[in-house]
């Protein structure tokens, strides 16, 4: 991986935490307990329970994700940055674009 390439990655890297980490704000906000004593209908009440659980699950990933993120950004300047965990080839650079926090090339990602 060129510095050009590296450079354009980390941008895209930090983006990606800065766009996560106000989900997980939004996240955090949708995920507050439910108070028993709203005076909302029993059908809106269990929508209401019901978006909180899907909330939750995309919190649980958008930390998940962050995570990886943050990991993959510490590691950028190694000089294996970029190649495959399994087959230790260069991961394709589109897809290390769309996926910075992979650290398989498609291939072995697809024998998992």
């Amino acid at each position: 991986m060129d510095d050009k390439a590296r450079a354009s990655l980390k941008e895209k890297i930090n983006e990606e935490i800065v766009r996560i980490e106000s989900s997980i704000v939004q996240l955090l906000k949708d995920t507050e307990p439910i108070s028993p004593e709203n005076s909302i209908g029993r059908v809106s009440r269990m929508d209401a329970i019901n978006n909180k659980s899907v909330a939750e699950a995309a919190l649980r990933s958008a930390k998940i994700k962050l995570s990886k993120l943050r990991m993959a950004l510490s590691k950028i300047d190694n000089n294996d940055f970029g190649n495959c965990s399994n087959c230790k080839r260069p991961i394709q650079s589109a897809r290390l674009m769309f996926m910075p926090e992979s650290t398989r090339c498609v291939r072995c990602a697809d024998r998992r």
